[in-house]
């Protein structure tokens, strides 16, 4: 089980992006038009550096939902390989049954 505060540091960078995801995709689309003059585009990419860091999407970092492990997880179902493999052992996943040959 990862640190829970680690989990929750995560799930507070999860809705900073979200919060402010809006703001940032226009800041962005007007920073990346060459239509635009150069003076209003630097403006825009000054607005975006001042945003919090937490609000960028690609600082939320992918964890397991049942464990918190922040490697091996797949996006699909957003577990871990760990717990995937005790959920399919036990037979709660419809469909995946363990391997033998």
């Amino acid at each position: 089980m990862a640190k829970k505060s680690a989990i929750e540091k995560n799930n507070r960078r999860r809705k900073l992006s979200v919060r402010f995801a809006a703001k940032r995709s226009r800041l962005k689309a007007i920073a990346n038009d060459e239509a635009n003059p150069q003076e209003e585009r630097f403006a825009a990419r000054l607005k975006l550096a001042e945003m919090p860091r937490n609000s960028s999407p690609t600082r939320v970092r992918s964890r397991c939902e049942l464990s918190g492990r922040p490697r091996g997880v797949y996006r699909k179902l957003r577990l871990s390989r760990i717990a995937l493999r005790d959920l399919a052992s036990i037979g709660q996943i419809p469909g995946m049954v363990k391997s033998s040959w």
